[in-house]
């Protein structure tokens, strides 16, 4: 589970990060970026996204999120790709090909989104 001060919960940043338009997509999500900071002091808020599209069972799209989560947390505990930190908040979206994907199969295509983004 991330901590309470990287989560993103006002539903206003979460339609000004969406209207920025900065995606990066694969097969098994789509990551959105949104203002860069000005002030550094700032946190960089992040979200996750899994919807009722995806799956109608909330079991499976609480296991996609519960692994974007894991593999996101892994990322700022090792303090890789400090270029996220740049953004004022961040939303994971998963694509219904994410459904059968495994934790690695995630971790893989958020590392390589997030590369891509450099």
């Amino acid at each position: 589970m991330l901590q309470k001060k990287y989560r993103l919960k006002k539903y206003s940043a979460f339609i000004a990060t969406y209207k920025l338009n900065h995606i990066v997509a694969d097969n098994n999500m789509c990551i959105y970026f949104g203002k860069e900071k000005t002030n550094p002091d700032l946190q960089t808020k992040i979200a996750f996204v899994v919807s009722k599209k995806i799956h109608k069972r909330a079991v499976v799209r609480n296991r996609i999120k519960r692994l974007m989560r894991e593999s996101f947390r892994l990322i700022i505990k090792n303090s890789e790709f400090e270029n996220i930190y740049k953004y004022l908040s961040v939303i994971c979206v998963a694509k219904s090909d994410s459904v059968n994907a495994d934790f690695h199969s995630i971790d893989t295509s958020i590392r390589n989104l997030l590369a891509k983004n450099q």
